[in-house]
C-alpha cells in the first residue's frame, strides 16, 4: 500500500513479530506477504495475507481497486515474492491486528507460546522505506515509483 502526502510518496510496511525480531528494525521490514496456497491466483493471495497480517481488507484500505503489478523477487533464503501495490490509507482509529502462530519459547523449554506475525506496521516516506525494508525488496520501491 502507499499514498501521497504533503511528504511526497509514502509506502506501508510491516514488522514481523516474536522475539527473533524484538531488536532488529533497519533491514527487517517487508511488505505484507505470505504463501499461496495451492491453486490460489497469486493476487488474491496478496489481499488475503494483507488481511491476515493486518487485520484490515484491501478493500477497507485502498483509494481505489487498482493494482500495480511490481513482479517478483527472489529473497536471500530462496522465498520467491510477487508483489502488487495499491494506493489506500490507514484508518486511524483502527489498531493492528496481525494472525497468530505458535513459537516454543524460550527455546527448547517445552512451552509455547503465540506470537503475532506482524507487531507493528506504518507508513515510510522512500528514504526510510529504503532504510528499514529487507533490502531483497528494495526493488519494489523502484518498481512502484517506474509505475507512478
Amino acid at each position: 500500500m502507499y499514498r501521497r502526502g504533503d511528504a511526497g510518496l509514502e509506502v506501508f510496511l510491516v514488522h514481523p513479530g516474536g522475539p527473533y525480531f524484538a531488536r532488529r528494525d533497519d533491514g527487517f521490514w517487508s511488505v505484507p506477504k505470505g504463501l499461496i496456497d495451492p491453486g490460489e491466483d497469486p493476487l488474491e493471495a496478496a489481499r488475503r495475507e494483507f488481511r491476515e497480517e493486518t487485520g484490515q481488507r484491501v478493500r477497507s484500505c485502498a483509494v481505489e481497486l487498482e493494482f500495480l503489478e511490481l513482479q517478483a523477487i527472489v529473497q536471500r533464503g530462496g522465498k520467491r515474492v510477487v508483489a502488487w501495490a495499491f494506493e489506500g490509507d490507514w484508518p486511524e482509529d483502527v489498531e493492528l491486528e496481525s494472525n497468530t502462530f505458535p513459537l516454543e519459547w524460550p527455546p527448547r523449554s517445552g512451552r509455547f507460546v503465540e506470537i503475532p506475525e506482524i507487531d507493528r506496521a506504518e507508513f515510510f516516506d522512500l528514504e526510510g522505506a529504503r532504510r528499514k525494508i529487507n533490502p531483497a525488496q528494495e526493488p519494489f520501491l523502484d518498481r512502484l515509483l517506474e509505475h507512478l
